[in-house]
């Protein structure tokens, strides 16, 4: 069973916090910190979509992480 993560900013830095979930799963000092703890929360539960958030609260970047099936058909 694949999960999703989102990077957000975090009053104590940037958080990767699951999708559906009320509390972050992880809080880094860094934006590419969470960003890794996501990576990794992802890969061990059968892979999913990390969305990375800008501070503008937009989202400016999207990774599928393996197993998972890429939405896309575009490599890259």
């Amino acid at each position: 069973m694949s999960k999703d993560y989102s990077i957000v900013q975090h009053p104590d830095g940037w958080a990767a916090q699951g999708h559906g979930n009320s509390r972050a799963s992880a809080v880094k000092s860094t934006q590419a910190e969470a960003y890794d703890a996501a990576r990794s929360f992802a890969a061990n539960a059968g892979g999913g979509e990390i969305s990375i958030h800008g501070t503008d609260g937009k989202i400016r970047d999207k990774n599928t992480i393996a197993p998972a099936k890429d939405p896309r058909n575009i490599p890259g």
